[in-house]
């Protein structure tokens, strides 16, 4: 353990976090980003051609939603000035020009709104619209009443609210087609997830502005489309993966078949999970599109009459998706191992680049961790070695959440934090990780609790036989998802010391009763239907097999938190105790599912660092000390 560390939790809290969207608008950037301390807001800024970023939004307001829990897009840029927004505190949408106060443009009647989006020659602001007709009761099974979503135009001088469709469960991407008749949108059902299928749908407008009978132009049961866009009139390009990879296709709507316009072994896109990103963008006759693996994501510029990709030349190795393009110049958000996520833009003519978003106080690259892309046993993931450490060191598996998601390979000073501390990380992108394909993905298939468990074990046995990691010295953390991860690692294996677990589901079964209508039939893809397949949510839970547990615990929860709720942690603490296993829990009154006020982020950082002081036996005196309960303590 080095005590000589610069790296301090408040650094984590004021660099550990990115813009999600961009948009260039006439001769202005846009885009948002997080103030933890700020209460954990996020503002809207601007930077016009004076080079000034200047905030769209007043003080306290906040630009973030509630759109199937994880939000959506929640700004739009509006072209005679001002913006339109989703405000956090009520869920509305909110007009601004630069005046006075944002004025409301819809009801107060506890309708959710996000995905906006402004569609060409209209004055009013598009939406998935989210009606909840009754609250959840957390901890109730069968309590939940599944929302209500449809396509909504909210006009821009607060008017009423008009239904544009209401097809599927699952809404997203509404665009307009270039003349004005047609609307097209993602949508799907359960008990599907958007990354195991979905529809693209395509319909005709009538007189009043609302979508006739639609007809289905791409994806299916097993193909999912991310996004589209209109070409012209009679095609859409369209971000889908019928050969099993997320690559750029063209959809005409004449009944002819789609065509790959660039056959890639690579994705250029993700899984939906905040609905309104764009992993591409029309540049005149080209494409500006993201592509690569979790360890490199480029920018690059496709000509779709001959496939052939031109990587721009900038300083991001890693994209994420959020694309737009005004004229020549295109923005994005971009970090490298040794950058944290910017707002970039590239000029298309000159290659020219620069960076728009408020320069971050970093940590000297000395103290910077140098990654590494490894494999071991087909398993993919990212090595952070230890500062100042020859010879077998502590290690931490990281496990990434969702699980369908990934982990990037990009400065983050949560790593850094530990690694500049003798302490090394691996960060797995376990089988059920995008960015390898659906095969890799699909590795996870009715295997969650399994799969990633034994993929994290499989890197940190491969630690230590490479003589990297010291057997006595290896533990796992996560969140959310990886939080089940960490705490089924703790108690289905045995080379894990300790586990910390945040915001994290231990009783699968109680959790598919519980949680929110998104994600309440995703087990039946990552564990089995209910009740046919109870045997294994009973085989595979924390909470049931706590007599197994390899080392201590520390668990770490959000009291608002709508997508695992605090009784999750609660359960597995309780059976931690009934065995004698020590344990620790903290709970943050304020915090939903992921820590975003700087308090709390210091306060998590301080835990899981003494935590592993109490687990590896090295003194923490840095950090305050922390107590773990248990009946063998």
């Amino acid at each position: 353990m080095l005590n000589d560390s610069p790296i301090r939790p408040v650094d984590v809290a004021r660099v550990d976090d990115r813009p999600l969207w961009v948009e260039i608008c006439g001769e202005e950037v846009w885009w948002d980003e997080p103030r933890p301390h700020e209460g954990g807001r996020r503002c809207v800024v601007r930077r016009g051609p004076d080079g000034v970023p200047r905030d769209a939004l007043p003080p306290g307001w906040n630009s973030r939603n509630r759109l199937i829990e994880y939000g959506g897009r929640s700004w739009r840029p509006l072209p005679g000035g001002g913006v339109v927004f989703t405000n956090w505190s009520d869920q509305r949408i909110y007009r601004y020009d630069g005046h006075a106060e944002p004025v409301p443009l819809t009801p107060d009647d506890g309708a959710r709104y996000g995905d906006l989006y402004l569609p060409p020659g209209r004055d009013e602001v598009w939406a998935v619209r989210e009606i909840h007709l009754a609250e959840p009761q957390p901890g109730a099974p069968g309590a939940r009443i599944d929302p209500r979503r449809d396509l909504v135009a909210v006009p821009l001088d607060g008017g009423a609210v008009r239904v544009i469709t209401a097809a599927q469960h699952f809404l997203t991407n509404p665009r307009l087609s270039p003349d004005g008749t047609h609307v097209a949108w993602i949508g799907w059902n359960h008990p599907a997830m958007p990354w195991d299928g979905t529809e693209l749908c395509v319909a005709s407008l009538d007189a009043a502005g609302s979508a006739g009978q639609y007809r289905v132009v791409a994806g299916g049961p097993e193909e999912s489309v991310i996004q589209a866009e209109w070409r012209d009139d009679g095609a859409l390009y369209a971000l889908t993966d019928p050969d099993g990879w997320w690559n750029l296709h063209l959809v005409p709507l004449d009944g002819s078949p789609a065509r790959n316009l660039a056959p890639l072994r690579e994705e250029c896109g993700d899984a939906i999970w905040r609905l309104g990103n764009t992993w591409f963008a029309l540049a005149g006759d080209k494409i500006v599109m993201v592509h690569g693996t979790p360890a490199r994501r480029r920018l690059g510029l496709l000509d779709p009459a001959t496939g052939e990709i031109t990587d721009l030349d900038a300083p991001p190795t890693y994209w994420n998706p959020t694309v737009s393009v005004g004229g020549d110049l295109v923005a994005g958000v971009g970090a490298s191992p040794y950058t944290p996520f910017e707002v970039v833009t590239v000029d298309l003519r000159t290659g020219a680049h620069a960076v728009l978003s408020a320069e971050k106080d970093l940590p000297d690259r000395d103290a910077l961790p140098v990654p590494e892309a490894v494999t071991f046993d087909g398993v993919h993931a990212h090595l952070y070695p230890p500062r100042g450490v020859t010879g077998p060191a502590p290690y931490v598996i990281f496990v990434h959440g969702g699980p369908t998601s990934a982990s990037t390979m990009v400065l983050d000073v949560e790593i850094a934090y530990f690694t500049s501390r003798g302490i090394g990380v691996a960060d797995v992108n376990y089988g059920g990780s995008t960015g390898y394909g659906r095969a890799y993905r699909e590795r996870l298939r009715h295997q969650w609790g399994v799969v990633d468990v034994r993929d994290s074990e499989t890197v940190a046995r491969g630690l230590i036989a490479s003589g990297k990691a010291d057997a006595s010295k290896v533990a796992i953390r996560g969140g959310s998802a990886g939080g089940w991860t960490s705490v089924a690692a703790l108690v289905h294996s045995t080379v894990f010391r300790g586990a910390v677990a945040n915001y994290a589901i231990t009783d699968p079964e109680g959790w598919a009763a519980e949680t929110h209508d998104f994600e309440s039939r995703y087990l039946d893809g990552l564990i089995g239907p209910l009740p046919e397949t109870r045997q294994r949510y009973l085989d595979r839970s924390p909470t049931m097999h706590a007599a197994d547990a390899s080392g201590p615990a520390l668990l770490m929860h959000g009291l608002e938190d709508a997508i695992v709720d605090p009784v999750q942690a609660e359960r597995f603490v309780a059976a931690l105790e009934r065995e004698g296993t020590p344990w620790a829990y903290l709970t943050f009154p304020g915090e939903q599912h992921g820590w975003r006020r700087e308090e709390t982020i210091v306060a998590a950082l301080e835990a899981e660092l003494a935590f592993y002081g109490l687990i590896f036996g090295f003194p923490t005196p840095e950090v305050p000390p922390l107590v773990l309960k248990g009946k063998h303590q």
